[in-house]
């Protein structure tokens, strides 16, 4: 049986989010500072169980491992989330599936518990519960909201069989009574009495508003986008933009898109090598044209100039260090 444990510290965010086993996800930093984080993980055959905690506000837009089922638990909630558009608080259950696109807002510091399931796993549970059709139709949110009460005995519990598994050894026959013990929690939660089955909670017009001028910041590199362009397009006024910026991300939308921005130019920075792509090309990439006002926005916002930021390794070092 596979196993796997680790425990990892990261001075950025980007390098946390590219250590996460099996997801494929962007992390983007959005408050001004260096960034600290820890990432403990395991694997086993049948589940992926990670704990991360930033010390920074982040957005993670990624998409969900494929032929998995993908549970999250928020650990404290110190600021304003949204997962899917959705606003969470601390009794909400995050849910995803396999190959599903997200958008997650992250305050700063705050401790998140995922646990990632083989679907073919997850469905043989559920198949052995009297109510696996109304936890099907449950399944259908992103957000699932229980009990107070049965949410803290839960999370307490799923903390405790996650810091006991990564103190020791790990045998197959104690990662098959992980994976069973981590199954059972999550499917008594969500089957609680308390818990409404029929919940629906729509993405929010704050959040649409959000998202939608991150992807269209993204997306046309070249042509950046104003914020008086993104009233236009999606014809809302300057002060609905500024007030779901406020609400979702706890920032304006000028500070947020140059911050989306910032992160592009760092991960194109990080990805290549110095002598194939200047920093001069990479920030123009990302519609930065002025050199030492990007250079003073980027230090600002990430505690480091982008002459200081690692690059990746050329071709021909590779090739040295090999032979």
């Amino acid at each position: 049986m596979m196993r796997n444990q680790s425990i990892s510290h990261f001075h950025d965010v980007h390098l946390h989010a590219a250590n996460i086993q099996q997801w494929h996800q962007d992390y983007s930093q959005l408050t001004a500072g260096s960034a600290e984080s820890s990432l403990m993980q395991l694997t086993t055959a049948g589940c992926h169980v990670f704990l991360e905690q930033i010390n920074q506000r982040v957005v993670q837009h990624g998409v969900a491992p494929r032929n998995k089922m993908c549970f999250a638990v928020p650990i404290n909630v110190p600021g304003s989330v949204r997962m899917q558009g959705r606003e969470v608080d601390d009794s909400s259950l995050f849910f995803l599936h396999g190959g599903e696109e997200f958008m997650f807002h992250m305050p700063m510091g705050m401790q998140l518990l995922s646990i990632t399931f083989e679907r073919e796993l997850f469905e043989q549970a559920l198949a052995h519960t009297a109510s696996a059709s109304d936890l099907n139709l449950l399944l259908r949110q992103p957000v699932i909201r229980v009990s107070p009460q049965r949410f803290a005995d839960a999370r307490r519990r799923l903390l405790a069989l996650f810091a006991q598994a990564m103190a020791g050894e790990l045998s197959d026959s104690h990662a098959r009574l992980l994976e069973q013990a981590l199954l059972d929690e999550l499917v008594q939660l969500m089957s609680d009495p308390s818990c409404d089955k029929q919940q629906r909670s729509p993405s929010s017009t704050r959040s649409f508003i959000v998202e939608k001028c991150h992807r269209l910041a993204t997306t046309g590199q070249f042509d950046v986008p104003s914020v008086n362009d993104l009233c236009e397009r999606l014809q809302v006024s300057r002060r609905t933009v500024q007030n779901s910026f406020r609400a979702v991300a706890e920032t304006t939308p000028l500070n947020y898109l140059r911050s989306i921005r910032l992160n592009g130019v760092r991960r194109t920075l990080m990805s290549t090598p110095a002598a194939q792509f200047s920093i001069g090309d990479a920030a123009a990439q990302w519609g930065f044209y002025h050199l030492s006002h990007f250079a003073a926005e980027y230090h600002a916002l990430f505690a480091e100039l982008p002459s200081h930021t690692s690059r990746a390794a050329s071709p021909q070092t590779q090739n040295s260090v090999l032979i």
